[in-house]
């Protein structure tokens, strides 16, 4: 069980949060983040109990040096947001003029004020600051375990996850000096939890495949069971013209080791897209001491995330952001360092898709806000971010705590959009794991409101109690998850979101070829035109659920959700059509 979501079922480790309506605006914008600050006692963050499956093994070594980061509180701290949405949502006049680099970090820049507290406060305790963000509103610094407990009236300890082994300092809780207090929004690793997988402990669904069988193209028999890029195709419309804007580019997020082979990427093409010249590859992007390494053992996630960008997003330049074994830097398994990376390009790609995530409980609200945020600036400058939602299905609760279904991170963020996955060929319906629900940090966004209070109307009584009604829903869209074939030295098969993320990432980037070619700008963030003007052209899936996961032998025990007419929790708006999404954008 690993933390990919297209391969096996995640490890539901982090803690349950309280299903309560929380106080935002109708953006999705937190407004009273309580629970965070006790001004009597000066706490900034706690959290009151460990992650399911890890155990506090002991304090860290006093000499031990932690590498820590404040995150400093920003003059206008939702600007970003507001900025965002005039530019993504179709009513407004701004609708496409996304932001330049220099003025998205304008908006989102610390405060004099926080500069001038952080860099006293560093002076004054003897500690170097570097700057982590190209706004400069993320501050690293290194410290020895002792002098952090004694700063920050914290208590550092060593937690290790049962099943993993993976270890990671971290506190309970800490409090902020008064000097910096409403100057830094949170200091961070602290109360988070990494992700409890070590590098390279992905595994596919493996399964007998017959290349002459697959050589025959016969649609109607391969598909059934087995996934290719020509199934994909049919299903969505994808079209096997060449893009041809150089300016057009396509990311993909690379983690814990699944390395993309291009001698894998080659055979593949060879094999599934003879029309494309099989030389074409990817460029690869290292953060954290990332190689993208071509000599250790196939790992399938980085093949299946490449193959089918590649491999289908014709001739569209696809760029490898390779997460190294320094991710742990970041404290969150290279999220913050990914983003940053990306920020800091004056050209970013117009699409990045991720097929990884966590439990939204598994990092406190504070932090994941901020990286919610730093999409946003990402979304501003005319990224589409596409993560997979997950193979969870509802999201086992956890033991203890039958009655609440766990939201899955980043698709959790109003400002992303959230892959569900579907099965079958040609009639698709829901596949079983596909993750989906409602967040407990996240207010439901306004662009859902209509669709999803018709799901509501619909679900009636059904898991009462189980689920925040008023939070952010996901996923957003759906695409095939089931058993997709790759080359990692040799045919091996996979199953899961994690497939169905690159491909809608490899539809959009071919819509955006054409809207570059045409003069226009991409698509940018996509979720307000999702849910209005683009609605109609995705194809609604009404049969099947996301119970699988959480199906116990207790009858008594809610069992998810069921795909119903219009958005689910499940496959949401549905799956997409490259033919009516083209039509739509009047190309």
């Amino acid at each position: 069980m690993v933390n990919s979501w297209g391969l096996l079922t995640f490890v539901v480790w982090a803690a349950v949060a309280a299903v309560n309506p929380v106080s935002c605006d109708a953006h999705g914008r937190r407004l009273d983040p309580d629970g965070y600050t006790d001004s009597s006692l000066n706490v900034h963050e706690a959290r009151s109990s460990v992650p399911l499956d890890f155990f506090n093994t002991g304090p860290a070594p006093a000499e031990e040096t932690l590498k820590l980061r404040f995150a400093l509180a920003q003059s206008t701290p939702y600007a970003i947001v507001d900025a965002l949405y005039k530019v993504s949502d179709p009513k407004s006049p701004q609708y496409g003029q996304h932001l330049s680099k220099s003025e998205v970090e304008k908006l989102v820049a610390p405060s004099s004020a926080a500069v001038d507290a952080v860099n006293a406060w560093l002076q004054q305790n003897s500690l170097n600051g570097t700057a982590l963000s190209p706004s400069g509103d993320w501050v690293g610094f290194e410290v020895p375990v002792g002098k952090a407990n004694t700063l920050f009236n914290a208590n550092f300890s060593v937690f290790e996850h049962g099943t993993s082994g993976k270890q990671a300092i971290r506190t309970m809780l800490y409090s902020l000096p008064p000097s910096l207090q409403g100057h830094v929004d949170l200091i961070h690793p602290t109360t988070s939890f990494p992700a409890p997988v070590a590098k390279g402990e992905i595994v596919g669904i493996k399964r007998s495949v017959e290349p002459v069988r697959l050589a025959k193209r016969n649609l109607t028999a391969d598909c059934t069971d087995e996934t290719i890029p020509e199934c994909v195709q049919f299903l969505y419309d994808i079209p096997l013209t060449p893009a041809t804007n150089a300016s057009n580019r396509l990311g993909v997020t690379g983690r814990f080791g699944n390395s993309a082979h291009f001698s894998f990427l080659q055979q593949f093409l060879e094999m599934f897209r003879p029309d494309m010249n099989s030389s074409i590859t990817f460029s690869v992007v290292g953060i954290d001491g990332g190689t993208n390494d071509q000599t250790g053992p196939s790992v399938s996630e980085g093949e299946l995330d490449i193959q089918y960008t590649v491999g289908l997003a014709t001739n569209v330049p696809v760029t490898y952001y390779f997460l190294g074994d320094d991710f742990q830097d970041d404290g969150l398994d290279g999220y913050l360092d990914e983003v940053n990376t990306i920020l800091a390009e004056e050209n970013p790609p117009q699409v990045l898709t991720t097929s990884y995530g966590m439990t939204e409980s598994a990092i406190s609200f504070a932090l994941t806000d901020k990286l919610c945020k730093a999409y946003a600036q990402l979304g501003a400058r005319g990224t589409s971010i596409l993560f997979a939602s997950g193979d969870s299905g509802v999201g086992c609760p956890a033991e203890g705590d039958d009655l609440v279904f766990q939201a899955t991170f980043p698709s959790n963020c109003p400002y992303v959009t959230s892959v569900g996955g579907t099965s079958g060929f040609p009639n698709e319906v829901s596949w079983p794991g596909s993750s989906g629900g409602f967040s407990n940090y996240f207010a439901r966004p306004s662009y859902q409101d209509a669709a999803v209070d018709t799901f509501l109307a619909q679900l009636g009584d059904k898991n009462a109690g189980a689920f925040n009604r008023t939070g952010r829903a996901f996923p957003d869209i759906s695409a095939a998850a089931n058993g997709y074939i790759i080359f990692a030295a040799g045919l091996t098969g996979i199953t899961g979101t994690s497939a169905s993320s690159p491909v809608t990432a490899s539809i959009i980037a071919l819509l955006n070829d054409r809207l570059l070619s045409a003069g226009k700008p991409p698509l940018g963030f996509l979720n307000p035109w999702l849910y209005s003007e683009a609605a109609a052209s995705f194809k609604d899936i009404v049969s099947g659920n996301n119970s699988i996961i959480c199906d116990r032998t207790n009858p008594q025990l809610p069992r998810g959700f069921d795909t119903a007419v219009g958005w689910d929790p499940v496959t949401g708006l549905g799956t997409p059509s490259f033919t009516k999404l083209l039509a739509l954008l009047g190309l």
